[in-house]
């Protein structure tokens, strides 16, 4: 299922607040108002490294703009979701 990106930035901008800014998107940390492709964007870095039968899978975060992201977005980077098949 996915999801659109309109739904995305919006989710993002609610749970910001107030001016809906934030830094991290730009060199010199400038807050500006995340739009859809920049966070998917920032998002495109993460990488899952796989686990083993007693090691779960893990998100690599490269970025702190990246976590920060998944804290809006109301995701838990410790448990990545698998679609059901």
């Amino acid at each position: 299922m996915s999801v659109p990106v309109h739904r995305i930035e919006r989710q993002v901008r609610r749970a910001l607040g107030g001016d809906q800014k934030m830094p991290g998107f730009y060199p010199g940390n400038q807050m500006v108002r995340p739009t859809g492709r920049m966070i998917l964007y920032q998002l495109s870095g993460l990488r899952l490294r796989v686990g083993h039968a007693t090691d779960p899978p893990t998100l690599v975060i490269s970025r702190g703009v990246q976590l920060h992201l998944l804290d809006l977005l109301g995701l838990e980077p410790t448990h990545p979701r698998w679609p059901d098949t």
